[in-house]
């Protein structure tokens, strides 16, 4: 799933009558360009090798874990053959291990069905997520919206969205999720793209 321009150019001339200072945010960082990434099992993977780590320890992780694999495939038959101690020397961590052998083990046995799970509503999706190890609600919020493409996700208790709502509304410096909540309503049902150019608005330091 990609988010489709005609939609996106809709929503942003939504969000811009709706919310005068977010006009400012997506005038001066410029053109939308999430990048979607399909997937299910690997990109799942994907996310819990990145926890906590920098992106570069992921990524050097990751491409030796693809080396003990057929193909250089993740898939979770795949995973699902290696051992504790192959997983361990590629630098996975004991912890790691159990959410990948938990989310292994729910795709191979149906509790997670990556086909079906892209009709799904989202909180549904987030549901169905969030009964594996290691993946909480923040975790399946990015997966709706970098990977399926969802519009409307609001991921109340990310850093980056709380700190550039923080600048941009002048909120206190622990502001509740309720009061960010109220503020994000009036995005609906763009609250995707809007989150989008609060992270954004952080690199461009937009204020």
């Amino acid at each position: 799933m990609s988010f489709d321009p005609a939609e996106v150019q809709k929503a942003i001339r939504r969000l811009s009558k709706a919310d005068r200072l977010l006009a400012n945010v997506i005038r001066d960082v410029g053109p939308f360009a999430l990048k979607t990434e399909p997937g299910g099992y690997d990109v799942l993977v994907r996310s819990i090798l990145s926890q906590q780590i920098s992106t570069a320890a992921a990524r050097t992780i990751r491409t030796r874990l693809q080396e003990l694999l057929p193909s250089q495939k993740i898939a979770a038959k795949a995973i699902d053959a290696l051992s504790d101690e192959q997983l361990q020397s590629v630098g996975i961590s004991r912890q790691k291990q159990s959410y990948l052998r938990d989310l292994t083990r729910c795709t191979l046995d149906g509790t997670i069905n990556f086909r079906t799970i892209v009709s799904q509503p989202d909180e549904d999706v987030i549901e169905t997520l969030t009964q594996i190890k290691g993946i909480g609600r923040w975790t399946a919020q990015m997966y709706l919206m970098f990977s399926l493409g969802r519009p409307d996700v609001f991921a109340v208790g990310d850093l980056g969205i709380r700190n550039a709502m923080m600048r941009l509304y002048t909120l206190e410096e622990k502001p509740k999720h309720s009061d960010l909540e109220a503020i994000a309503g009036i995005w609906a049902p763009h609250r995707s793209i809007a989150s989008w150019y609060l992270w954004r608005s952080l690199e461009h330091k937009v204020v």
